[in-house]
């Protein structure tokens, strides 16, 4: 399965250097450039990519409301996943991303490889930060969650083996990783991440990684 990828970056020497490196990969096709976030919108749109790689920083429109344009309006709820790539390694992008629907966030400065595997990782629906985001988010929800806050009714329907499975996959781990800690099936472990999204009336897993940090689940991980 080949998987289809925009690149949107204002800078168009970037631009040709991630399609490079993308094309370079067997399995991905880069259909599209953008220079900035309306073209990324509208060029996704025509395109219906498996996968857009989102610069942060961009003119007409930046990529954190050029995502959430993409991907919160209802006819295109199910849209394409999108790569949020950036030079600037800050919580508040990781945490707008996010919310905006992104699936995923790496640094610009990331190896090749990472690129590849972070393409690869999104468009099969997996969430995806970069390591060290990752648990600097956890220990931040952690510190600035006040003791007593109250979580959703929801997440008292949950079972405690899928509520272990939530915190898992908060911490980043794909289905297999799970199954590894859980000593279960892959197979069994997607059924437990589908009972949490439709339990939680999350989207995805990416959802459900903002929902576990900010209700002080992923703290507990």
């Amino acid at each position: 399965m080949t998987i289809s990828v925009v690149i949107a970056d204002d800078q168009l020497m970037v631009r040709d250097g991630l399609a490079t490196l993308l094309a370079a990969a067997p399995d991905i096709e880069v259909i599209g450039q953008a220079a900035d976030g309306r073209q990324a919108v509208d060029i996704a749109r025509a395109l219906a990519p498996d996968v857009v790689v989102m610069d942060v920083r961009m003119p007409v429109l930046d990529g954190i409301a050029a995502t959430a344009e993409l991907l919160g309006d209802p006819p295109h709820e199910h849209g394409p996943r999108v790569l949020v790539l950036t030079t600037f390694d800050l919580d508040e992008y990781v945490y707008d991303a996010l919310g905006a629907g992104a699936s995923g966030f790496l640094l610009k400065d990331a190896p090749t490889a990472d690129l590849v595997h972070a393409v690869r990782v999104v468009a099969g629906g997996e969430a995806l930060l970069a390591p060290s985001v990752t648990r600097r988010l956890i220990a931040d929800f952690a510190r600035r969650r006040r003791a007593g806050t109250t979580r959703p009714e929801a997440v008292g329907a949950l079972t405690p083996r899928e509520l272990e499975v939530l915190r898992l996959v908060a911490r980043g781990m794909s289905n297999a990783e799970i199954a590894a800690v859980l000593v279960v099936r892959e197979q069994t472990v997607k059924t437990h991440v589908g009972r949490v999204l439709m339990k939680l009336g999350l989207r995805d897993r990416t959802q459900a990684v903002v929902f576990a940090y900010e209700n002080g689940i992923a703290a507990h991980a």
